[in-house]
């Protein structure tokens, strides 16, 4: 009689199992590594994440707030340069009178511009005055750009991680400045507004997440 382990049908099974195992533990494998590159990429901003980013807004209004200075550039001596328009991640909300789309207004000008509108909605509460840029310690350049559009606009610095900035329209709002009087120039160094404080000197607010949105991890 021959023995099971000299049977060639079973060797032969045996083989085709393990190699089948073999192609399964290598798809997933290769399925984390890809996946823990991909959110490598995504925290560092490489790329963008797929999931729009969550709506967050703060629990109290913020009266008036210094500008955060714009950080040192080793690769620009002389000063910063302005994002280009379409590196600059924006988020429109109207916090002046939900009967306008005021936000839907700006956000055709911007777009026009080649900003990156990600979202426009209502803001939670209303903002009385001007419209504000809520921006991250990472985002001051972006926050920079994106206020150079406007006459008149408060920066308000809060603890997000992320480089998308908010522009939330007040009831003093103001369309953006026509395109020609717009005061950048691609490689022209932006310069500090007035009264700015370095920002690792500065206390954020607190940026509250709402509207059913979760946190970003």
């Amino acid at each position: 009689m021959t023995s099971p382990a000299q049977d060639p049908a079973r060797v032969a099974r045996r083989r085709r199992k393990h190699e089948r195992q073999a192609v399964v533990f290598g798809l997933i494998i290769a399925f984390l590594v890809v996946l823990g590159l991909g959110a490598l990429a995504i925290y560092t901003d490489t790329i963008d994440s797929p999931v729009s980013e969550p709506i967050y807004t703060p629990s109290t209004a913020v009266e008036h707030m210094a500008p955060a200075c714009l950080p040192e550039d080793e690769d620009s001596p002389d000063g910063v340069l302005p994002m280009p328009y379409d590196k600059v991640r924006v988020r429109i909300f109207n916090a002046a009178d939900n009967r306008f789309a005021l936000a839907g207004a700006s956000e055709d000008v911007l777009s026009d511009r080649g900003f990156d509108i990600r979202d426009t909605g209502d803001f939670t509460y209303q903002v009385e005055g001007p419209s504000e840029i809520r921006y991250g310690t990472s985002g001051i350049v972006q926050a920079y750009t994106l206020a150079a559009q406007f006459d008149d606009i408060e920066l308000i610095l809060d603890d997000r991680g992320g480089k998308v900035v908010d522009l939330v329209i007040g009831t003093g709002w103001a369309e953006p400045l026509p395109v020609e009087e717009v005061p950048l120039a691609a490689d022209q160094p932006l310069e500090n507004l007035p009264g700015c404080v370095p920002a690792a000197d500065m206390e954020p607010v607190e940026r509250e997440y709402g509207l059913g949105r979760q946190p970003e991890a």
